[in-house]
């Protein structure tokens, strides 16, 4: 069975998903869609280089006009982040799965029609928080679900990163809340999917914000708590103002029998793996997991999905919507200095410009 997929948005991040497609064996490039003639060549040459095939890969100025390509099975969306929710509702309405960059939405109620429309649809949608697939990250994910660290007490994770004014000023979206959606959303989505990963889902989330860098509306730090369900208490810290440049990522989840804690730029590096009476291997399984190519992996989860009745879609779009709403949930207790009950009814991060507020 080949899937063949329609990629919308040749900017940076679609080169690695150009690339997955390229090396998996049930995939095929078949069409991309970008406002710029130039980069949709580049993104087929691209392509082509990595499928080390001359197979021809159509280019649409209007990606409206792909969409009624019937020979096209998954859209693939890597566009700005305001695009994604539209492009995917019209995407589900033209019967075509989809594989969509985070954040899935910018709104609530975006999420909701997303996941309502895939049901009705009965089409796939897949949220690209990759970092799920990295071995080391799955095994963290095994050993708290098998409750070899017993009942996990809380977790942090921390973004300290950089984000130069150069940054924001070479694309003129970034850092706006109704085009970018904010910091959170962009650098720290991954790590807040993965704490809820871990602990299972949320139920209240108190937050606050920092905003210094005046030359863009979106904030620069974040501070947030999470309750779940299951009683653990989670920590958010996040910063795009580390100098001179990035710290790192940081991942921990503490227990009642155990200690797991991992960083680096992919999570990569152990800081701490202890499990009572339990000896692991840490040098093999950091070497595994860098070895690891999360977004084929990703790929190929999605392609089972879609050809195996019983398989499961690890990243679909109501698992995609859980990071999103905790992260909407910090925004909102910022807004109104109370913590907030999931599930939220509504809330579109346009809230945050200072003219709604007022």
């Amino acid at each position: 069975m080949i899937i063949r997929f329609g990629l919308i948005g040749c900017g940076f991040i679609s080169k690695r998903h150009i690339k997955a497609i390229a090396d998996c064996r049930q995939a095929e490039l078949s069409a991309v869609s970008d406002l710029k003639e130039d980069r949709m060549q580049e993104a087929i040459a691209d392509f082509k280089k990595h499928a080390g095939d001359n197979r021809e890969v159509s280019a649409y100025l209007n990606y409206q006009e792909m969409l009624q390509n019937e020979n096209i099975d998954v859209i693939v969306i890597t566009t700005i982040s305001s695009l994604h929710a539209k492009m995917t509702i019209e995407a589900l309405n033209a019967n075509k799965h989809v594989i969509l960059e985070k954040p899935m939405a910018l709104s609530i109620e975006e999420a909701n029609e997303i996941i309502a429309l895939s049901a009705v649809k009965q089409k796939k949608v897949m949220v690209c928080h990759q970092l799920r697939f990295l071995p080391l990250l799955s095994k963290m994910k095994e050993v708290i679900a098998s409750g070899k660290i017993g009942a996990p007490y809380y977790a942090i994770a921390s973004i300290r990163i950089n984000r130069s004014a150069h940054y924001y000023e070479t694309a003129p979206w970034r850092g706006t809340w109704k085009h970018d959606g904010g910091m959170l959303l962009n650098q720290g989505i991954h790590l807040v999917d993965l704490m809820q990963w871990f602990l299972g889902d949320a139920e209240k989330v108190s937050g606050e914000i920092l905003q210094k860098n005046k030359s863009k509306e979106t904030e620069d730090a974040a501070l947030g708590i999470v309750t779940f369900k299951n009683g653990a208490r989670g920590i958010i810290e996040a910063n795009v103002i580390s100098q001179p440049n990035n710290i790192g990522y940081a991942l921990s989840v503490f227990g009642e029998k155990g200690t797991l804690s991992v960083e680096g730029p992919s999570l990569s590096k152990v800081s701490r793996w202890h499990i009572n009476g339990e000896i692991m291997e840490i040098e093999k399984l950091e070497q595994f997991s860098r070895a690891a190519d999360e977004q084929l992996a990703m790929y190929e989860n999605f392609i089972c999905s879609l050809g195996e009745k019983n398989a499961e879609l690890l990243l679909s779009e109501i698992e995609g919507k859980k990071a999103l709403e905790i992260i909407f949930a910090m925004y909102q207790s910022a807004l109104t200095n109370q913590s907030v009950q999931l599930p939220m009814k509504e809330f579109s991060t346009v809230n945050m410009l200072k003219e709604e507020r007022d």
